[in-house]
C-alpha cells in the first residue's frame, strides 16, 4: 500500500495547475506519532513544526498550519506555489503536504541541526562555529539569494529573511526557509509598494517598514543584519553596551567609523581566524544595511564581494541603527537579553 500519492491541484493563484505529491493525513500522524509533543521542533506564525519518520525511513519535518495562526490559507498556498518551482542547495525542499479535512501541512526534507539563531544565540552553542563554518553558512545563505532573486525561474523576494529561516544541515549548510510571505516578481520589475507590510523587527529595511516597498534590496538589507549576528554572535534587536543606546547595526558602524571594527566580533573566535576576512565581511554587511537601497549591492555583487573579489566602496550611515524608545532601553539594561520580538514576524497594516 502507497503512502504517498500524487495529484494535480488548481491553486487558482495565478491559474497555477501543478502537480504535487500529497500525503495521507494518516502517515503523516503515524510518522509523528500523532503530532507527539516528543517530536515538536518548535513554532513559528505559521503553527508547530513536528520531527517525523516514514515508513521507508526518512526523516521529514511537518509544518502543521495552526487554527488560531495569523497566516493562512493565502500564506499555505503561496509557499507551496514557489517553493515546488525551486531547486538550490541553499534553499529548504519541500517533499509534499497534507490537505484534508481541516489540516493543512507542509512536508519537508529534516534538517538535523536546526536553525542558525540555535547556535549563534547560544554561549555554549556559538562554539561549535568556527569562522570557517561561520563564512560557509554566509556564503550559502548569500548564493541561495543570488538564486532567488536572479537565477531561479521566478524572480522571488524573501520579505522575512532572519536567523530562524535559515537552517542548517547535518554538515552545517544552510537552507533558505519559510516562504509564507515570500512574492514573485515579474522579469521587468524590480519593486513593489504594499499596504501589507510583513516581516520581522530588526531585520527590516527602512524602505519597507516606512514606505512599504519590497525589493530585491530589502532582502539585500536583512542579508546585511545576519551577516553582523553571525560574524557577532548578537542579535540585531535587543543588543547592549553599557555605553550606548545603539542597535547591533549602530554599534558597529561607530566601530567603523572610529577604525575598530574588528571589535564587533564574537570573542569565541578571538585568534582563531583571519582578521582581514572579518573585517572584509563586516565591510560587506554594512554595505548591505545602508539606508537607501540604491547605495546597496545586488546579491551577484555580494556574492563576488565574499569571494575575495575587487575593492569594496566605503559604506554610508545604516538605516535603523537606532531602534529604541525610552521604555525599551529602560527594559534593555536590566533584561538584556530578553528581547523576544527579534525572533517573532509582525504585520503593520498602513492606512490607504
Amino acid at each position: 500500500m502507497k503512502t504517498i500519492r500524487e495529484r494535480n491541484f488548481d491553486f487558482e493563484c495565478g491559474n497555477e495547475d501543478m502537480e504535487l505529491i500529497t500525503f495521507d493525513l494518516a502517515t503523516v500522524s503515524r510518522a509523528t506519532d500523532n503530532f507527539s509533543n516528543n517530536n515538536k521542533l518548535g513554532e513559528g506564525g505559521f503553527g508547530p513544526v513536528y520531527k517525523g519518520i516514514l515508513i521507508e525511513g526518512q526523516d521529514i519535518a511537518v509544518k502543521r498550519l495552526s487554527k488560531c495562526s495569523g497566516q493562512g490559507i493565502k500564506e499555505f498556498m503561496n509557499e507551496v506555489i514557489l517553493i515546488a518551482k525551486l531547486q538550490h542547495r541553499n534553499l529548504v525542499k519541500l517533499l509534499g503536504c497534507c490537505i484534508e479535512g481541516d489540516e493543512k501541512m507542509l512536508i519537508y526534507e529534516y534538517m538535523p541541526n536546526k536553525s542558525l539563531d540555535y547556535f549563534i544565540f547560544d554561549g555554549t552553542r556559538s562554539k561549535f562555529l568556527g569562522w570557517d563554518q561561520r563564512i560557509n553558512i554566509i556564503g550559502g545563505i548569500a548564493r541561495g539569494l543570488l538564486y532567488l532573486h536572479q537565477d531561479s525561474r521566478l524572480r522571488i523576494i524573501h520579505r522575512d529573511l532572519k536567523t530562524s529561516n535559515v537552517l542548517l544541515d547535518k554538515d552545517m549548510n544552510p537552507k533558505i526557509s519559510d516562504f509564507g510571505t515570500a512574492r514573485a516578481f515579474g522579469a521587468d520589475q524590480t519593486e513593489e509598494n504594499t499596504n501589507r507590510v510583513v516581516g520581522t523587527y530588526g531585520y527590516m529595511s527602512p524602505d519597507y517598514v516606512v514606505d512599504g516597498l519590497f525589493s530585491i534590496k530589502s532582502d539585500v538589507y536583512s542579508f546585511g543584519v545576519m551577516v553582523l549576528e553571525i560574524v557577532s554572535g548578537k542579535k540585531n534587536r535587543g543588543f547592549y553596551h553599557p555605553d550606548h543606546q545603539l542597535n547591533l547595526l549602530g554599534h558597529a558602524w561607530t566601530l567603523w567609523i572610529e577604525g575598530r571594527p574588528l571589535e564587533v566580533m564574537d570573542e569565541v573566535l578571538d585568534g582563531s581566524c583571519p582578521l582581514p576576512d572579518v573585517s572584509r565581511c563586516i565591510h560587506i554587511a554594512l554595505l548591505c544595511v545602508q539606508q537607501q537601497p540604491e547605495d546597496r549591492p545586488n546579491m551577484a555583487s555580494v556574492v563576488l564581494m565574499l569571494g575575495g573579489v575587487g575593492s569594496l566602496p566605503a559604506p554610508k550611515q545604516p538605516g535603523f541603527f537606532t531602534d529604541r524608545n525610552p521604555v525599551e532601553a529602560d527594559s534593555s539594561s536590566t533584561m538584556r537579553e530578553s528581547h523576544s520580538i527579534n525572533d517573532i514576524s509582525v504585520t503593520l497594516l498602513e492606512a490607504r
